[in-house]
């Protein structure tokens, strides 16, 4: 049987993201996270997060490839968190708070993580693994776009997703959330893709 490739059966959360911001009603899913705090760029946290992560994420592929189960690693994915908003416009990285994240499988299950978790211990001993947990999360309702080109320049794309925002009279609703399609070691910075979203609701009356 081929591999289950998520994006590609939640296709308009991951493949089809138009670049001009739109709406999108994001379903439950099952996460690897694990949290933190600080720049992105300096934070030795968010990369041994980031390792974890993985190191967990394709552990767990290849214990459920083994019981006749195959899936694609999901991409990388960040929640980002401020007291205030515009602190992402402004690039206060030291201010943000983070989860980050990866989509998993219904076959991933707590009793799974475990054992991955045990097994990648004895290999690599990565500080963040004891961090990181299964975590049922949902987002509801969302304002996306897909930005290309470098992390540094979202700035433009995040100010479009707000005054989409505003101009459907949306109220925020949770954290930033950033999607990591493209591979940063593979892809150069002009083609790079990323997601997006904000969770949105409407004014209390």
């Amino acid at each position: 049987m081929p591999a289950v490739d998520m994006k590609k059966t939640l296709k308009e959360l991951y493949l089809a993201v138009p670049r001009e911001p739109c709406l999108v009603k994001v379903p439950a899913c099952q996460y690897l996270v694990v949290d933190g705090k600080g720049d992105p760029n300096t934070s030795k946290d968010f990369s041994a997060a980031i390792q974890a992560l993985y190191g967990l994420s394709y552990t767990l592929k290849f214990m459920l490839k083994g019981e006749g189960v195959e899936f694609v690693v999901m991409p990388l994915e960040g929640l980002f968190h401020a007291d205030n908003p515009e602190v992402f416009l402004k690039g206060n990285k030291k201010a943000w708070r983070w989860t980050l994240m990866i989509l998993q499988p219904r076959g991933v299950t707590q009793k799974r993580l475990a054992a991955a978790r045990g097994e990648l211990m004895k290999k690599k001993g990565l500080s963040s693994l004891p961090d990181v947990r299964l975590e049922k999360f949902s987002e509801g309702l969302c304002v996306q776009v897909l930005h290309i080109g470098p992390y540094a320049a979202e700035k433009p794309t995040i100010e479009g997703l707000h005054a989409f925002m505003k101009a459907k009279g949306l109220d925020f609703a949770g954290a930033h959330h950033e999607i990591y399609i493209s591979d940063p070691n593979r892809t150069a910075p002009a083609k790079m893709q990323t997601v997006i979203r904000q969770p949105v609701r409407k004014p209390r009356p």
